[in-house]
């Protein structure tokens, strides 16, 4: 082995940090950022807070069947309802379709984004909105919001989990809409039910899809058997692999 070939790893390795390092300082960022305006009450976030608050639960209020919708999906899209499914996904990626490190991974950022979402509200403690004749209630903090995190992680673990099982294009754009609306409907219904400020809302998207970009990108090329061409150790087949299954075809064949 020259020096070359043992340095390729290293420089793999290290872009692959490095890119995971920077999705989470950028994710870190606008977290801490958005945060600290809320912490020091920012009138212009603050005001445009709650204008859109008022606004969005004046129409919950006038249509009755709207907030009961909202309530129904509050309820099916708890956190933890979501990591109950991801995990038995998981589970089946893992033990029918053999893809074990990958189902570790998806199962590590689920986890991860969930224990980020609750510290983040004890780190910037803001009380939920107050609204004169509220549409809905909840618990706990504001900031962000742990639905809105949650859902993003989760849809975007999700399909980076799956992806390589949806053989065609049409599978793989259901699959993208069908999370993208997962996802919007979750931040609408935080907002529309007043329990979570826009601010909340779109600082736990950013957050929930930065994690899981920033954990896919140390993932990605885990091991890798070449290291010019790191991808997902589960679905990479190294050439080197193809020549010993065709040597092996080749064997029975002429038996």
């Amino acid at each position: 082995m020259t020096s070359t070939d043992e340095a390729a790893p290293s420089r793999t390795r290290t872009r692959r940090l490095g890119r995971a390092a920077l999705y989470a300082l950028v994710t870190g960022l606008v977290l801490f950022g958005v945060g600290f305006l809320v912490r020091s009450r920012w009138d212009p976030l603050i005001s445009l807070d709650d204008d859109v608050i008022r606004h969005l639960t004046d129409v919950t209020r006038a249509h009755p069947g709207l907030r009961e919708a909202f309530i129904v999906w509050q309820a099916v899209s708890q956190p933890v309802n979501l990591h109950v499914v991801g995990t038995l996904v998981c589970l089946w990626v893992w033990l029918r379709k053999g893809m074990r490190t990958r189902a570790w991974w998806a199962f590590a950022t689920l986890m991860l984004s969930w224990f980020v979402g609750l510290v983040a509200k004890y780190v910037f403690q803001r009380a939920r909105p107050v609204v004169e004749d509220p549409v809905s209630e909840a618990p706990g903090y504001s900031f962000p919001s742990g639905h809105a995190l949650n859902s993003a992680a989760w849809v975007s673990v999700l399909l980076i989990l799956v992806w390589p099982l949806l053989r065609t294009r049409a599978s793989r754009t259901v699959a993208v809409v069908l999370g993208a609306a997962v996802v919007v409907v979750t931040a609408l219904d935080r907002m529309f039910l007043g329990v979570h400020y826009p601010s909340d809302v779109t600082v736990g998207v950013l957050t929930g899809t930065g994690l899981v970009l920033a954990s896919y990108a140390g993932y990605t090329g885990w091991n890798p058997r070449d290291p010019d061409d790191a991808r997902d150790p589960d679905t990479t087949r190294h050439p080197a692999d193809t020549d010993v299954a065709s040597d092996r075809s080749a064997s029975r064949q002429e038996s």
